[in-house]
């Protein structure tokens, strides 16, 4: 071995191999692109290797490069560069000695002999055998780099390392970056995201803004030339910003988030384990069917979609995420739809190689569904009769074998109408955003437009019309009838006393909308069929909307011709079709799948015959599997029925907990709302409202609302129109500017909020103040 000083010092600008380590080889990457870097020189790792062996002698050879490449006057940070430091797994930051200030060649010497003691230290094993179970060896390089005479220090990560969102968090302290490393000074902290500040320090930092900007923007550029999300070590003298560490953040590797925004619209509430089985797998089956459409075969499997928290669905975004990317878009649009606010900057998809690469398929894919419309109509022709003919089986009369069968084929039909349930929501939203910029370039709010005037066949699917043309009918019934009816309920109808026709028109009604329950996708909820003294109070107490004082602009009345008019009529009759489409398939699929309760309470009868479980109901706490394990093994069932007992105390302990939107990992703890005053949402139908909050969970609550009332509801479906005639105002914890709740609120001309966190336990027994303008609810009194 050579005893030459440029034997064992390398500068960041020679050709450096494998033997200087990760953090040697990441100051190199910065110097090469341009980025300002302290001047550095760099101890191989031989020479640690030869310390170990021969460190009289090693130590000696060291000593006489020193004294010829360094200078005993300037200052120098003396860091370890382990071969085991910054690589794309795990960093290492922070297990070995790291030493500033140090001056002098005998305190060099001393220093580089401290980073290579460091490597031998006992008390890093615990955190080898976590991070690096299988790497025994250490190797370690030293750097030597000038001191900077830091104004401010600080660390700088190009996204947030906890949640992996796109936003660059900037840490600074005054003076030395020894405080903020290694001594637990707090330090002041800045939050940008796509052009706006979202968190500066409240106090004067007396540190620059202008400076921490071009830390900002200088992060973003080397983490596109870096490749992937990093975290810097910087210092600032007062002229300059230095860059002295980067390395990839490794805590962001297999990073699992979950969002239940959307997922709180489709599956809201707590979801037995039964529901979850069976909904789970039949819709995201469905999704990865699109997918598949999109990006080709896939190893996405229907339960890596959703997540289950204390009994309540969520998305997995990672897997979307990995989909974003398959086809070339910026991961970090799953933050635009989780509802991440930021500044006007946000990410913007770009077209890029992997996007080509599927181009084909995505083009195909468009074309296919631009003309999706008659595929709608065969299978809402063809599909409604299959679930008739399904619904009329006697399933009570069935064996559990034929029972567990029917489920099967069940599944197969509804799948196909999911897959609908799915792609014509999205074409229409599709349609209305065309339509959206057809009406503003023709000076016209959206929502001052009525799409759907004259469509007489919306009636088929909104049970709204046919409840108030019975509940006028109710109105015209002499005294007496009304009084049986208020008394004796649905069974009174059967007294002579009830018009006949009143009678065969409430039951055409319950034949026509008594699949519908509270939730679409909740069979173990009851229809409306099963409830038919809720049905009757409905029609009894329902009141007809007052007339709106706006008039709506119909498409005959739009003031324009000629190009113009070429353009927007076939746009119009798309978005028209396309909301009707929707009514009816969703009509369909809420039929269809309202079926599996048929078969499931047969199958629970049978079970609490053989005494296998207490009461119909606890089927709904078994997973479909456990099920099929007590159909084919009847004697090993009473395991389950400690399962159910758990499961339903678990449920009810869960029932009032409050859950963040967005969950990072696999665990959550629930949140402390014992503070809260005002609450923040989506405002998506204009106007001001003040009155009582009435929390509406279900039908069992629908005869709480009183006229005037402030609806607060979990979600809306087609089911809870009937609410919104006595409704002042509308506010819902899930949905958005096209979610039943804002559409059906905008057509009655009153305020509405949708995505307001953990609403319906937060407003109960209050008066609130509804702003459909900003979004902001406040409350301003307890209920009177």
């Amino acid at each position: 071995m050579s005893s030459s000083g440029q034997a064992i010092f390398q500068t960041l600008e020679s050709r450096i191999g494998e033997s200087v380590g990760g953090k040697a080889k990441s100051l190199m990457f910065l110097t090469k692109n341009g980025f300002s870097v302290p001047n550095t020189l760099v101890c191989p790792w031989q020479y640690h290797e030869s310390y170990l062996t021969d460190p009289g002698g090693t130590l000696s050879k060291l000593q006489s490069a020193i004294i010829q490449e360094l200078d005993p006057q300037k200052s120098y940070a003396v860091r370890s560069s382990a071969n085991v430091e910054d690589a794309s797994r795990q960093s290492f930051a922070g297990q070995f000695d790291s030493l500033l200030d140090v001056r002098g060649h005998e305190a060099l010497l001393g220093a580089i002999q401290q980073v290579w003691d460091s490597a031998q230290n006992p008390y890093k094993q615990g955190y080898m055998d976590k991070v690096l179970p299988d790497v025994d060896d250490i190797k370690m390089a030293v750097i030597i780099q000038e001191m900077v005479n830091p104004i401010v220090s600080g660390v700088a990560f190009s996204k947030n390392p906890l949640t992996g969102f796109d936003e660059i968090i900037v840490e600074a302290v005054t003076g030395s970056g020894e405080a903020l490393m290694q001594h637990g000074v707090s330090p002041h902290r800045w939050v940008y995201k796509w052009g706006d500040w979202l968190a500066k320090p409240d106090d004067d930092t007396n540190i620059s803004n202008d400076m921490i900007a071009q830390v900002v923007q200088q992060t973003k550029t080397i983490a596109q030339a870096y490749g992937h999300p990093i975290d810097l070590e910087w210092v600032y003298d007062g002229e300059q910003v230095y860059w002295v560490q980067v390395r990839e953040i490794t805590s962001l590797h297999d990073l699992s988030f979950y969002s239940n925004r959307i997922a709180k619209e489709v599956l809201p509430g707590l979801i037995p384990p039964l529901v979850w089985s069976i909904n789970v797998p039949l819709v995201n089956s469905a999704w990865i069917e699109i997918l598949t459409e999109l990006i080709g075969h896939n190893d996405i499997e229907p339960l890596s979609l959703s997540k289950s928290f204390y009994y309540r669905a969520y998305f997995n975004m990672g897997v979307m995420g990995d989909v974003f990317e398959l086809l070339g878009m910026p991961r970090e649009s799953l933050e635009l739809i989780m509802g991440i606010e930021g500044g006007d900057e946000k990410p913007k998809f770009k077209p890029s190689l992997k996007t080509y690469r599927h181009l084909p398929r995505m083009l195909g894919f468009v074309v296919d569904k631009s003309r999706y419309d008659k595929r709608i109509q065969q299978h809402l022709q063809t599909t409604k009769g299959q679930y008739e003919r399904f619904a009329e089986r006697s399933f009570e009369d069935m064996s559990d074998d034929e029972l567990l069968q029917s489920i099967d084929e069940l599944y197969q039909l509804v799948q196909k109408t999911a897959y609908f349930n799915i792609i014509t929501p999205l074409l229409m939203q599709i349609y209305n955003q065309l339509l959206q910029r057809q009406l503003k370039s023709a000076d016209v709010d959206r929502s001052n437009f009525d799409l759907t005037a004259h469509a007489p066949e919306l009636d088929l699917y909104d049970p709204n019309p046919t409840l108030l043309n019975l509940s006028q009918q109710y109105q015209q019934l002499n005294p007496d009838a009304k009084t049986i009816l208020s008394e004796d309920g649905y069974a009174g109808l059967k007294s002579p006393t009830i018009p006949a026709q009143f009678r065969k028109n409430v039951e055409l009604f319950i034949q026509a909308f008594g699949h519908l329950s509270d939730s679409g996708n909740d069979f173990s909820v009851k229809a409306w069929h099963e409830q038919p003294d809720l049905i009757l109070s409905l029609i009894i107490d329902l009141q007809n909307t007052p007339e709106s004082t706006q008039k709506k602009i119909t498409r005959d009345e739009l003031d324009i011709s000629g190009l113009k008019r070429t353009i927007f009529d076939p746009i119009y009759h798309r978005a028209r079709r396309y909301r009707i489409n929707r009514e009816a398939i969703s009509s369909l699929y809420t039929y269809g799948y309202g079926i599996f309760r048929n078969i499931f309470l047969a199958l629970a009868q049978s079970f609490v015959d053989k005494g296998i479980i207490g009461e119909q109901e606890d089927i709904f706490l078994l997973y479909i599997d456990e099920i099929r394990t007590i159909v084919n093994n009847p004697q090993d069932s009473k395991q389950y029925q400690e399962q159910i007992a758990t499961r339903k105390q678990e449920m009810e302990q869960s029932k009032d907990i409050v859950l963040p939107e967005t969950i990072i990992g696999d665990t959550v703890v629930p949140i402390n709302t014992t503070a809260q005053k005002q609450l923040q949402g989506v405002p998506t139908s204009r106007g001001y409202y003040q009155g009582p909050a009435r929390v509406v969970e279900g039908i069992q609550d629908f005869d709480k609302v009183q006229s005037g009332d402030v609806l607060v509801i979990p979600y809306s479906d087609v089911g809870w129109t009937p609410l919104f005639n006595k409704a002042g105002a509308v506010i819902a914890e899930s949905g958005g500017i096209l979610s039943h709740s804002s559409i059906v609120a905008r057509e009655f001309n009153i305020p509405a909020v949708v995505s307001v966190p953990s609403a319906c336990t937060l407003l109960r027994d209050t008066v609130v103040s509804v702003n459909g303008i900003t979004g902001e609810i406040s409350i301003v009194g307890g209920d009177s």
